[in-house]
């Protein structure tokens, strides 16, 4: 059985990225530890890309690649704010910072560990809880 879908909105510091995304109540999140994630705090809530809507903004992103130059770090280039972007572990849909999404209480976050330096596990994990 799925959950019901809830539309949230989010966006940069400024305003000028606005979006929409369509995610099951409760959030789950993830919390990776990689060295993006860990210094800039991201959550990520996973979502297919038909459950996510760009409202404006698409003039005001920048993009930044490393590594294996597979995931597409999107940030806002007046602010630089990274509130989505389309990750390496699902280049088909967008990773949401849930730290960006408006209304949304930490506390209300179901949150996940994500061990990047062994991907394999932490993938398999997430694989298993239907993630």
């Amino acid at each position: 059985m799925t959950n019901a879908l809830a539309t949230l909105s989010g966006g940069c510091h400024c305003g000028a990225v606005r979006f929409e995304v369509d995610a099951p109540a409760p959030l789950h999140v993830l919390d990776c530890n990689c060295s993006m994630c860990a210094m800039t705090g991201f959550l990520h809530l996973i979502v297919p890309r038909e459950r996510f809507r760009l409202l404006r903004g698409e003039d005001a992103l920048a993009e930044y690649r490393f590594n294996t130059g597979t995931a597409r770090h999107l940030f806002c280039s007046r602010c630089g704010i990274k509130s989505f972007y389309v990750p390496r572990s699902h280049p088909d849909g967008y990773s949401v910072n849930a730290r960006c999404l408006d209304h949304v209480a930490i506390e209300d976050l179901r949150i996940t560990p994500f061990n990047d330096g062994d991907r394999a596990a932490a993938m398999a994990g997430l694989a298993s809880l239907g993630l």
